[in-house]
């Protein structure tokens, strides 16, 4: 099924446009970590699961297809039918579905897996993507219907991609206590061995169900596959040069440009390429936290967003590799342009007396810095916003009525920002802000983001071809107090509310894309974070020792593409880098 189109692949396809069906079995695959883990349940909201688990481990209902918007096709589920009124979806499971341990995959098993995950025992952001859902109902051994609230353009497909676990993996205990228990695999690996902080390794299941099934045919190529833990992606690299690992993903631009190098890449041994991909590039930014009293007015907030000289980043600091995000849909048609017009403008103007005006009279765009002397011309507009908010400078302080002076605390879990922020710092100074940024461990870090403590951090919000629900995890008001959600920057706006519906709602893919600008439009003007940057391109360094389909999907990451559709050579022979 389509979301709002004809889907790719009829039912009988043999299998996906960008995998090799007659890719060979065999070998393994060793991939790198950052920082360390501590849980084998990625269903929690404590501890760092080990990488790979979702991926590897945990199957689901049904399939999405990588070439596509979003679609979705027949895994434990070989079927499934949307009720005409949209108010039920009902799966019927595959008869040769299995676990690991060999028990069949049954509806009493899809049920359990939504109630857990419904539980308080569960990551809490389970409870907002499934919030239309009013109950469960097994028919039978193998047919479970999801009965909804209300009407939910997407949920019947969210539902298909929610993985199914089996109650035995609990052996008898609570579910938040499954942290150091090997969970019983639905999926084609299953936890080998692993040490945890160091590594952790999977080998595939030797009788796996869904083997020769079409969305199955020529994917998880590998007999094992390892991800071995480095303290930052800086050591990891040096580890991946001296042959500890298989592939590298490159974020840093600087290292791309001038630390991917040396003998063994002369050589061909490792080799580095480019791949270009369609993926609705999101949003990435420094989220500013306005549950803080000091980033409450959105004046403050664009001042500084004004401070910062992205020109002057991509130019000394990025090789120029970066273009700067200018919606929480770059890169897509999702994306809002201009000034409202026609059906987007009704739309908002349904709201009006709730918006700034400037929603519709002026388009919204990231301060700019690439003409001559236009950081100054920033900085005194900055100057003058935070004045209008009652911030002034008093012997180079920026300080409000009651003396209190403006800092910023940026939390870093990653080192390499820094470089990023100092000449934003010194910006800020200017402007009498002190900016202070801190690099802290992986656990600490995600303790602090997940109860919001923090006043300004980098955060990135991917996005598909056809957002959802989701966005209520994001933006939505009632995720503000929920800890461990994505709504980093405490947006609570009763507009925002309204679209995010309009969006999970559109009966059609004309209504999302309407729904989808204006709500991007709202987002921009509230001013909720530093625009970042993206790029289109995926840079990735690799061994030869791996072959790989010759076509690539539109919408991917090159890690999942990876484990789905490569594999090891028998024979190594030089290779010309994949384009």
């Amino acid at each position: 099924m389509g979301m709002g189109y004809a889907p790719k692949y009829p039912p009988e396809f043999k299998n996906f446009d960008y995998v090799n069906p007659q890719a060979k079995h065999g070998g393994e695959l060793v991939l790198s970590g950052l920082g360390a883990f501590d849980s084998l349940n990625p269903f929690l909201l404590k501890g760092i699961p080990a990488d790979g688990l979702n991926l590897l481990v945990f199957e689901t209902l049904l399939e999405k297809s990588l070439d596509e918007p979003f679609s979705m096709y027949g895994m434990i589920a070989d079927d499934f039918f949307l009720a005409e009124d949209g108010l039920s979806v009902t799966f019927h499971i595959n008869p040769k579905a299995r676990f690991s341990n060999g028990t069949s995959i049954n509806a009493e098993d899809v049920k359990f897996s939504f109630d857990v995950l419904m539980s308080q025992a569960a990551h809490p952001q389970f409870r907002i993507y499934y919030q239309d859902v009013d109950s469960v109902i097994v028919l039978d051994d193998l047919t479970v219907r999801f009965n909804f609230k209300r009407q939910n353009r997407e949920l019947h497909m969210i539902l298909g991609d929610i993985s199914v676990f089996s109650k035995d993996w609990l052996q008898g205990q609570e579910f938040s206590e499954t942290d150091d228990i090997k969970p019983i695999s639905s999926g084609p690996y299953v936890v080998d061995k692993y040490e945890r902080g160091k590594y952790i390794k999977y080998k595939r299941n030797p009788d796996y169900w869904a083997v020769d099934l079409p969305v199955r045919k020529g994917m998880y190529n590998f007999d094992t596959i390892k991800y071995t833990y480095y303290k930052d992606s800086s050591i990891a690299l040096e580890a991946f040069k001296a042959g500890e690992f298989d592939f590298f993903f490159e974020n840093y631009s600087k290292r791309w440009a001038r630390s991917h190098d040396g003998p063994k890449y002369q050589s061909g041994e490792i080799l580095k390429t480019e791949l270009k991909h369609s993926n609705n590039a999101g949003m990435q930014g420094f989220a500013i936290n306005t549950r803080r009293d000091h980033f409450k007015d959105v004046r403050v907030r664009r001042a500084l967003s004004l401070a910062y000289d992205f020109s002057w980043a991509n130019n000394h600091l990025f090789y120029n590799q970066y273009v700067r995000c200018d919606s929480y849909f770059s890169n897509s048609e999702l994306a809002a342009t201009g000034l409202p017009e026609d059906d987007e403008l009704a739309l908002l103007n349904e709201f009006r007396d709730q918006l700034p005006e400037t929603v519709f009279t002026r388009a919204w765009s990231p301060p700019a810095t690439d003409k001559k002397g236009a950081l100054r011309e920033n900085l005194k507009q900055a100057r003058d916003l935070l004045e209008k908010a009652g911030w002034f400078v008093k012997d180079g302080v920026l300080k409000n009525s009651e003396g209190e002076s403006f800092t910023v605390d940026v939390l870093l879990a990653q080192k390499g920002f820094d470089r990023i922020l100092a000449p934003y710092a010194r910006n800020l100074k200017k402007l009498g802000i002190e900016m202070n940024y801190r690099t802290v461990d992986r656990s600490l870090y995600k303790r602090r983001v997940d109860t919001y403590d923090f006043d300004m951090v980098v955060t990135s919000y991917s996005s598909s071809m056809s957002p959802g629900n989701e966005l209520k995890n994001r933006f939505h008001s009632q995720s503000v107090s929920t800890k461990g959600s994505d709504n980093l920057p405490g947006i609570n706006n009763p507009v925002v509310d309204a679209l995010i519906e309009r969006v999970v709602n559109a009966e059609n893919r004309q209504q999302l894309l309407i729904a989808s600008r204006a709500l991007d439009r709202v987002l921009l003007s509230g001013e909720y974070l530093v625009p970042n940057w993206y790029i289109d391109k995926h840079r990735i360094a690799y061994r030869k020792a791996f072959d790989y389909p010759k076509k690539l999907p539109l919408y991917y990451d090159p890690i999942t593409l990876l484990i789905k559709t490569w594999w090891k050579k028998t024979t190594i022979s030089q290779t010309s880098p994949l384009q």
